[in-house]
């Protein structure tokens, strides 16, 4: 269960952080929330997909790292032993945590750290990256953070817009992938949505220029082109089953 508190140097002074990639630090689980403003950068490694909230039904787009719930392919054993993420880029969401933003209840106010004391990333005495230096003072680290949470705050209400779009012209479908894995196993996909290609080249000229004008024509192809990264995502299955 999270417990998120207002990150203070009084409360968390002495507080470390581990940084390095594990199952360990919750680093196991299938995708993460990926922001439009980081496509670019994600679809160089990850199948980029869409999901319904269940109860608002806004559409997100995800980052697929596995196939089922808490697995996550591109963990491995690196050369000195440890846990390596075999990726030169994880999505901000993920890659933040475990600090995130607190919103003031008062409008206008001014967003705040908080961080899941809960979390498996938070470190014994001793261990992790500090927080804070022992004047108090914000370390290069969190200030780092602080960046990347600003950055995925604003990518987040900027990203609002490339959803909107999509619903309006009609081009999110239901995405299935069913896969015969080496070993003959069937794994699957299923609930996920990906960009309808049929309705998108179908067009007209007016709405391409104004998808095009608001930037999101660029993002619509990334979406598409990444899921090319579904042939690495089986190799990794396959060497992860292959391996034991």
């Amino acid at each position: 269960m999270s417990q998120h508190q207002i990150l203070n140097s009084t409360d968390h002074g002495q507080l470390r952080i581990q940084t390095e990639a594990g199952a360990e630090f919750g680093d196991n689980v299938m995708a993460s929330l990926a922001m439009p403003a980081e496509f670019r950068e994600v679809q160089a490694h990850y199948p980029i997909v869409l999901r319904r909230d269940a109860e608002t039904g806004k559409l997100a787009a995800l980052a697929l790292f596995g196939f089922e719930a808490g697995e996550n392919l591109f963990l491995a054993t690196g050369l000195g032993g440890g846990t390596v993420w075999e990726a030169r880029y994880r999505p901000m969401a993920h890659a933040v945590q475990p600090f995130l933003i607190g919103r003031p209840a008062q409008e206008g106010a001014t967003p705040q750290v908080h961080i899941d004391m809960a979390s498996p990333r938070i470190a014994a005495r001793g261990e992790g990256m500090r927080v804070f230096d022992d004047a108090g003072a914000p370390t290069p680290y969190l200030e780092a953070v602080a960046t990347m949470l600003g950055d995925l705050d604003y990518a987040w209400q900027e990203g609002a817009a490339f959803f909107t779009a999509l619903e309006t012209y009609g081009l999110v479908e239901p995405f299935t992938l069913e896969v015969t894995l080496d070993n003959g196993a069937v794994q699957s996909l299923v609930g996920f949505l990906t960009i309808h290609e049929e309705r998108l080249a179908s067009l007209d000229g007016e709405a391409l220029a104004a998808l095009m004008r608001e930037g999101h024509l660029a993002r619509i192809y990334m979406v598409l082109a990444s899921l090319a990264q579904f042939g690495n995502l089986i190799a990794r299955k396959n060497r992860k089953v292959l391996l034991g």
